[in-house]
């Protein structure tokens, strides 16, 4: 008999452009025991998922409905849990946009996005540790945390201004924290 992973994987095809969850509406089937880890890695029954692909494929059927998580297909919606955010953002690369800065993130799934305006930075602080954990909008209300090496690269690029660090991209200024 199938797992449930394979079963949801058989619903969604195999292409590598992302599939219209946004348009799908099933029915909740329930949880099931999958969860992503703070540190991006993906877990089936408390077994790590070793398969790059199936882990892409998860990822391309993620949704997020309030705080809840779930994988969608066009016939079932279950729900999963995320410690964090679902996506870890492994790269930066300073890119041109029209003339303008861009800064392009991509995640440990391959998804890339461009900070600005749809794709917005954003710094929470740990309330017991006071660190940084930065953040970007990768798709459909998920968030991708910068890995250390990431922000540490966003940091070197930041410009001092009025006690604060800033970065730009595609013209919006983003704030990193005061120095």
């Amino acid at each position: 008999m199938e797992t449930l992973p394979n079963q949801l994987l058989m619903q969604v095809g195999s292409d590598e452009k992302l599939p219209p969850v946004d348009r799908w509406n099933p029915s909740f089937c329930g949880d099931i025991d999958m969860r992503i880890a703070k540190d991006g890695r993906w877990f089936y029954q408390n077994s790590p998922i070793g398969r790059e692909r199936m882990v892409k494929m998860f990822s391309r059927i993620l949704w997020k409905e309030g705080e809840h998580y779930y994988l969608k297909t066009p016939v079932e919606k279950v729900g999963i849990r995320v410690d964090d955010v679902p996506f870890q953002v492994i790269r930066l690369d300073v890119i041109d946009v029209q003339g303008q800065t861009g800064l392009r993130f991509t995640t440990s799934v391959g998804d890339q996005v461009i900070a600005g305006a749809e794709h917005p930075l954003r710094i929470g602080i740990d309330s017991i540790t006071q660190e940084p954990s930065p953040y970007v909008m990768i798709r459909w209300g998920m968030e991708g945390r910068l890995s250390r090496n990431v922000f540490y690269q966003l940091v070197e690029l930041a410009e001092e201004q009025d006690g604060h660090l800033r970065v730009s991209s595609q013209g919006i200024s983003f704030d990193l924290g005061s120095i």
